[in-house]
């Protein structure tokens, strides 16, 4: 045996993948970095936030300062504070000297409303989980496997190719078999490419990603708009006119008709509203590019594998609108690159070629391992 056959040989059996040691389902990305960005951000803020409110609210402890007469005992201030903090309404007279009265009351519910923004903001996530996460994790689990597996399917062809033309007596023969089979086809395993092609009328999973980011959207916008109305009706009045002439009180008459009152916490929740909506208007461009990624396919990693002589995704034009699962598995395959351990081969494979002074020579890893193989490289492969 020549000195090219046995480094070839060598060659071609370090290029196998090695079967994975562990289990891929665990460690799979069911979640693209931008998404798990979003869900960090969009539910961990508020209730961050939250949980500062409330830490201060316990510390502080009132969290109203009312002016009581100077004949009220301790008790009876006390009462008063207690009072304007359970009613919450403003008393004041409009323009033309009737009396008015405007509730305050969405100020003590606005660190519960943090709350349920949260766990809005939580739904999306839960749907994906649920409802699209399982199929996607079974697609990228075969996909995968399918690509690493078609990869030593075409190292172990190339294995074998070089035995036939090593044992051929005639060359221009085994050339011209090799010219048929590229022609008729011989070479491709197509059950991943055809599974890829049916993934491209498929649009279950596409249409629950769009509707995740769709009510993700929708849900920023509200919170954003319901922060705005907090501003411009009742985040500008931290001083109230209380009436504590209820009930009981109501025929006293050394109670005045109305107590003057400051909201003492009404500085934090100015910031922590200013704080959440600021940050909910800059994600809302993140949303909105998350889905419009799906309008254009990534061709990267496809490109990579068109080297391999089973998978001709691109070359066929079979690629058609992006708006499929086809285009969200890619996505999700991008974000998996590390579980894809042909991808690394095949990648430093696509440099040498493109560093190949002949490159018509060079369509596929077959032509590439074939010329490592010490075959006869002058002969026209088309």
């Amino acid at each position: 045996m020549s000195l090219s056959h046995t480094a070839a040989e060598y060659m071609l059996s370090d290029a196998l993948l090695p079967d994975p040691g562990g289990s891929r389902a665990k460690g799979l990305r069911l979640e693209l970095p931008s998404d798990r960005l979003l869900k960090f951000v969009t539910v961990g803020l508020p209730l961050f936030l939250v949980s500062l409110a409330f830490a201060r609210e316990f510390s502080a402890g009132s969290q109203i300062s009312c002016f009581s007469p100077t004949n009220f005992t301790g008790k009876q201030s006390a009462y008063v504070d207690t009072a304007c903090w359970d009613s919450l309404l403003h008393h004041g007279f409009d323009t033309e000297g009737h009396a008015v009265t405007k509730s305050l009351w969405a100020l003590k519910v606005f660190p519960y409303s943090l709350l349920v923004v949260a766990v809005l903001m939580y739904l999306p996530y839960l749907l994906w989980r649920y409802v699209a996460a399982p199929a996607l994790h079974s697609d990228l689990l075969f996909i995968i496997d399918e690509l690493d597996k078609s990869y030593n399917r075409s190292v172990r062809l190339v294995q074998h190719m070089r035995k036939v033309q090593q044992a051929s007596a005639e060359p221009e023969r085994f050339w011209e078999e090799y010219e048929r089979a590229r022609r008729e086809r011989y070479f491709e395993f197509p059950l991943l490419e055809r599974y890829l092609t049916c993934k491209q009328h498929a649009h279950s999973l596409v249409f629950i990603y769009i509707l995740r980011n769709l009510l993700l959207l929708l849900f920023l916008a509200a919170t954003c708009l319901y922060l705005v109305f907090l501003h411009l009706n009742i985040f500008f009045q931290d001083e109230f006119s209380c009436s504590i002439k209820t009930g009981l009180l109501q025929e006293e008459p050394h109670i005045p008709p109305l107590i003057p009152c400051k909201l003492v916490f009404f500085s934090v929740f100015q910031l922590i509203s200013l704080s959440v909506g600021g940050v909910y208007v800059l994600l809302m461009p993140v949303v909105i590019y998350n889905a419009l990624q799906l309008c254009q396919w990534d061709k990267g990693l496809l490109s990579v594998y068109e080297m391999l002589p089973a998978f001709d995704l691109l070359s066929r034009k079979m690629l058609t609108c992006p708006v499929n699962d086809l285009n969200v598995i890619l996505l999700f395959l991008r974000a998996n690159i590390s579980e894809l351990t042909s991808f690394s081969r095949l990648n430093a494979v696509s440099a040498l070629r493109e560093a190949t002074a002949n490159k018509e020579d060079i369509d596929t890893v077959v032509d590439f391992m074939t010329l490592l193989a010490g075959l006869e490289t002058t002969k026209p492969k088309h």
